[in-house]
Formats: C-alpha cells, sequence, structure tokens
C-alpha cells in the first residue's frame, strides 16, 4: 500500500511539474523582483542614499511618465534603428569582406596587421571622426554602429575561414574542385558558427555605437535621454533608460538566436 501511494506521489509530481522553460523564466523573473524589492527596501530605510542610486518605484512611475508621453518609444523606435541598421550593414559587408579574403591569401596577409590595430582600438575613439565626416544626423550614428561592426565582423569571418579542416580543404582541391567552388562548398559553411558568433558580438556593438553617437552629437534618442537625465542628476530617468537598451538588446539577441537556428540547422 505504501508503495502504492509512493508511486501515486510521484507520478501526481510529474504530472504537475512545470516545463524547463517555464520554470526557469519564472525564477529569472523572480530574482529580478527579489533585487527590486531589496534596492526598494535599502531606499525606505536609509541604507543608500537615493540620490545615489535612484528608486525602483520612481523608476517605474518615471518610465510609465514618458511611455504616456510617447518620448520613450520615440527615442526607443531611434537607437533601434540606428543600432539595426549599423549592425546589418556592418556585420553583412564585414561576414563578406572576411569570407573573401580566404580567396585572396595575400590580401589578407597584407590587411592583417591593420585589422589587428583596428581591432585593438578602442572603436569609441573614432566616433568623432565619424560625426565630422557624416555630420549629426542619423547617418552619423548609423555609420559608427556600422565601422565598429564591420572590423568585428571581418576578422572574425577571415578567422573562421582559417579554422576550417584543411584536409577537406586539400581534397577537394585534389579531385579538381576550382578555389571559388572550394570557399562556396567548404569554406563558407565551415566558418558559419563564427560568423554567427560575430552576429551575437555586435549586437552589443551597434548598440555601443549608436549610444555613443547620441551622447555626442543628438537631442534624441536613447542616449541622448540618458545622458541629459545625468546631467539634471535625474536618476530614475538614467535607469528608465538603460532598463529601455536591455529590453532592445535583448530583442535583438532573440532575433539572432532565429537566424542561428535557420544558418546552422
Amino acid at each position: 500500500m505504501a508503495v502504492l501511494d509512493a508511486g501515486q506521489a510521484a507520478v501526481t509530481g510529474a504530472r504537475f511539474r512545470l516545463p524547463s522553460a517555464l520554470r526557469i523564466a519564472l525564477l529569472q523573473i523572480a530574482l529580478l523582483v527579489a533585487l527590486l524589492a531589496a534596492w526598494e527596501l535599502a531606499i525606505r530605510f536609509g541604507l543608500i542614499a537615493i540620490y545615489l542610486y535612484g528608486q525602483p518605484s520612481g523608476i517605474i512611475a518615471k518610465g510609465a511618465k514618458l511611455i504616456g508621453s510617447g518620448e520613450l518609444l520615440r527615442d526607443a523606435a531611434l537607437t533601434a534603428w540606428e543600432a539595426i541598421a549599423g549592425f546589418l550593414i556592418g556585420t553583412v559587408l564585414g561576414s563578406a569582406a572576411g569570407l573573401s579574403l580566404w580567396l585572396v591569401p595575400t590580401g589578407a596577409a597584407v590587411l592583417r596587421p591593420y585589422l589587428i590595430a583596428l581591432n585593438g582600438l578602442p572603436k569609441i575613439a573614432l566616433a568623432p571622426l565619424i560625426i565630422v565626416w557624416f555630420g549629426i544626423g542619423l547617418s552619423s550614428k548609423i555609420a559608427i554602429a556600422a565601422i565598429i561592426t564591420f572590423i568585428v565582423a571581418v576578422i572574425t569571418a577571415l578567422q573562421g575561414a582559417k579554422e576550417v579542416d584543411a584536409d577537406l580543404v586539400k581534397l577537394l582541391r585534389s579531385l579538381g574542385a576550382s578555389r571559388i567552388k572550394t570557399w562556396r562548398t567548404v569554406i563558407v559553411p565551415g566558418a558559419m558558427p563564427w560568423i554567427v558568433a560575430a552576429f551575437r558580438l555586435n549586437v552589443g556593438f551597434a548598440l555601443i555605437g549608436a549610444v555613443v553617437g547620441e551622447y555626442i552629437a543628438s537631442k534624441e534618442g536613447l542616449g541622448y535621454m540618458i545622458y541629459y537625465a545625468g546631467v539634471l542628476y535625474d536618476l530614475n530617468a538614467v535607469w528608465v533608460g538603460i532598463a529601455t537598451l536591455m529590453v532592445v538588446a535583448l530583442l535583438m539577441y532573440g532575433a539572432i538566436d532565429l537566424i542561428e537556428r535557420r544558418l546552422l540547422s
């Protein structure tokens, strides 16, 4: 009887067990709520200074106000557009250029030190120059994001092409395959995991490029909103801008996940 009861209990527990993905999502939400609650309580009990950290209840109220006025959605849409456009231009062209350099080993060798130098350079240092070249409009923010992501994509795609199994390349060449055919049938598919990795890296770089451009020369967008709120010491508005950037980044990463499934399936 005890065995039957234990078996029924196990079946019941299994029947009502939450799916793994849902359980993880609930734990993630619970962690966020716990952190916000601890933050709020620390402010209310005077453990930390509100003027240094802001307050969750004030952040929520400020966010609701900015959403109601349409300002937050307008700024978020602009920054997202700048980041996405720069990301697509830089990552697609950079990946194509990196893969193409495999076809020209001498060219790759000549460009290697320059690519290494550009990759080591804090890419944000290029932002003032790009704004001088492209002006203070939308194009300069897209250009900053595009140039930053282009450099990363070129280097990653070229390295991915070099990491493809050399024995497989030699085999195809010995069977009479041209360099172009080898590139098309082996190198490009073999480098796809590296290209997807560049896509993931470049989500953050594209957002950084767009936001830095807005910091330097803009009167709209999330970057300008965060900068201006900081000047006014409105930390609640700063946190709203940061949280919105996180949401934009999560949406972009979600899109990359879909692309990854398509490319690597």
